[in-house]
């Protein structure tokens, strides 16, 4: 049981950092697009940490099985070319053995696997997609950054600064493009004030309306050109209405056990497959841990490396087939899982020197005992 302890901590803990590391990355690249999407006022700024939160459990659902391959390889790998390994089988510690114990420690993986897989990731997910929905059904007023001109060519609004108290816009200039009778017709509008009025008890109604300013509709030059001039002037803001969520990532499980939707099914299976694969990658990382303290320990990391490619590869390749039905439904993606599975037992055999050079046939002594 120390010896499982021992094994477990090293695997783990390696887990853990490899896990984080790959994070990290993943997130820095996610912000920069964020912080993009926030520059063009698409996105408010409290919002990019909140969905990079949310998202983070299927970020992690992926990650898991990498990390854990990776660290079960690096830290046997360690123990290798430290000769812990060497006293271990000599003190009457098999190969078999060891293989139990690192199944052990994978179970703990897949067992965190499917709590993210199966309920942690979909409903966070779906949580993501609400905040989403509200975040598109936000104006550019809400977005709004006194002294900045907001959207782009013709349809761009700049607001000089907000009262504190009143929350009222002060000196705003607003360009559109009004369509009328199948033509579109250019705006601007100039006021010293402005204020958002929402109507709760109508979903979706909210005005802008305007005090004391001027407003050009048409092209400069032509004869239906108009400049008028207001003391109050409400424009209606169109809402964009709460849409279902129907994003396969973000269903619950048994939601997709029930449906017989291709996308659904698809999306099950490769749910099921992140957390399958963890027991065949620990086979295989058993396996391929193995050095000589003269190799080095990354000496198998690279085939280990293509090995762990082609799984992911062949397993994204198939849940696309599966969404376009290029492979039959029933089939899903376990004939991936049997191929590795087959692998990893070859490996392990390998491993276990099931498979033994003959020994070498010594040479006759008949000749000698005659002479």
């Amino acid at each position: 049981m120390k010896l499982f302890r021992y094994l477990a901590k090293e695997v783990l803990v390696s887990t853990a950092a490899v896990t984080l590391v790959l994070l990290l990355v993943i997130l820095s690249g996610r912000i920069v697009n964020y912080l993009g999407r926030v520059a063009e006022g698409k996105m408010s700024f409290d919002f990019l940490f909140v969905i990079l939160g949310l998202h983070i459990p299927s970020f992690i659902q992926v990650i898991l099985p990498l990390a854990f391959f990776l660290s079960l390889l690096l830290a046997y790998g360690r123990l290798y070319i430290e000769n812990e390994m060497s006293i271990l089988f000599a003190s009457g510690v098999s190969k078999v053995k060891l293989g139990v114990y690192t199944l052990g420690i994978a179970l703990f993986i897949t067992l965190l696997s499917a709590l993210i897989n199966f309920w942690v990731a979909p409903s966070f997910e779906y949580q993501a997609k609400e905040m989403s929905q509200e975040q598109s059904r936000l104006t550019v007023f809400d977005l709004l950054q006194p002294g900045t001109f907001e959207g782009s060519g013709q349809m761009s609004m700049y607001v000089e600064r907000l009262t504190e108290e009143e929350g009222w816009m002060e000196n705003l200039f607003v360009s559109d493009v009004v369509v009328k009778n199948g033509l579109s017709t250019p705006t601007q509008t100039l006021a010293q004030y402005g204020e958002l009025v929402r109507f709760e008890e109508h979903e979706g109604l909210q005005y802008l309306v305007l005090k004391d300013g001027i407003r050009y509709e048409g092209t400069p030059g032509s004869a239906d050109y108009r400049v008028t001039t207001f003391d109050t002037y409400a424009l209606r803001m169109e809402e964009t209405p709460a849409q279902t969520i129907t994003a396969q990532e973000a269903q619950p499980t048994t939601t997709l056990l029930r449906s017989n939707n291709p996308t659904y099914i698809a999306e099950l299976h490769w749910r099921i497959s992140l957390v399958v694969m963890v027991p065949i990658l620990a086979i295989i990382g058993l396996s391929l841990s193995q050095v000589n303290p003269r190799q080095g320990r990354f000496f198998k990391m690279l085939p280990a490396i293509a090995l762990l490619i082609g799984y992911l590869g062949l397993l994204i390749w198939g849940k696309t087939a599966l969404e376009k039905q290029q492979i039959p439904i029933n089939l899903g993606l376990w004939w991936i899982h049997a191929l590795f599975a087959l692998i990893g037992g070859y490996l392990f055999l390998v491993f276990n020197q099931t498979f033994s050079r003959k020994a070498a046939k010594l040479p006759s002594t008949t000749g000698a005992s005659n002479a």
